[in-house]
């Protein structure tokens, strides 16, 4: 079986001010139902850039068997690609954590959300699951989540030939405010 694995190995802000917290609102195909998508947030805390950071927080080090933070793992899609949208967030509150977050989005979707389940795409984050149709509703959703948009990364995958000869690749991206550094991988058993 193969499999494919999403992680952030590091995350860039341009923007003069030096303290945020922040968070991912991460959204993708649901494994098993094509007509289906899940969105979750990660980290369950957020992320807490410190003047010292310069701005920049690395998700691992060059350390052996160090990985940066995993966001996805699951089989390999039939037509070999993936769609994975990222959106980095500044939270506003001291006190509200990714929970919070997802349950504003679970009621700003309603009827929409059929269920949340854990221990689905190689984590156990709760991942809402909600109808594709919906999709065009989050950035509304988002809006409306009190919390600064810093950015959305697109980090769509077609794993072609190359993922042949190097079973891991490093992307880069900018959106917004934000820099993501990101690795996809082809893991074989």
């Amino acid at each position: 079986m193969t499999r494919v694995r999403l992680e952030i190995n590091r995350l860039s802000i341009d923007r003069p001010k030096k303290r945020w917290k922040i968070y991912f609102v991460i959204i993708t195909e649901h494994p098993t139902e094509p007509d289906k998508m899940v969105i979750t947030t990660i980290p369950n805390s957020p992320i807490r850039f410190t003047p010292n950071l310069d701005n920049v927080f690395e998700f691992g080090d060059d350390s052996a068997g160090s990985e940066g933070l995993l966001i996805l793992r699951r089989e390999m899609p039939i037509n070999r690609d993936l769609n994975v949208h990222c959106y980095v967030r500044h939270s506003r509150s001291d006190v509200r954590d990714a929970g919070d977050v997802l349950n504003d989005i679970q009621s700003g979707l309603g009827a929409n959300v059929s269920n949340v389940v854990t221990d689905i795409l190689g984590t156990t984050n709760p991942w809402l699951v909600i109808a594709k149709a919906a999709l065009p509703l989050i950035g509304k959703i988002l809006i409306n989540v009190k919390d600064r948009e810093m950015g959305f990364i697109s980090m769509y995958e077609r794993f072609g030939s190359e993922f042949e000869q190097d079973e891991e690749i490093d992307r880069e991206k900018i959106g917004g405010f934000s820099k993501v550094v990101y690795t996809w991988a082809v893991d074989r058993e």
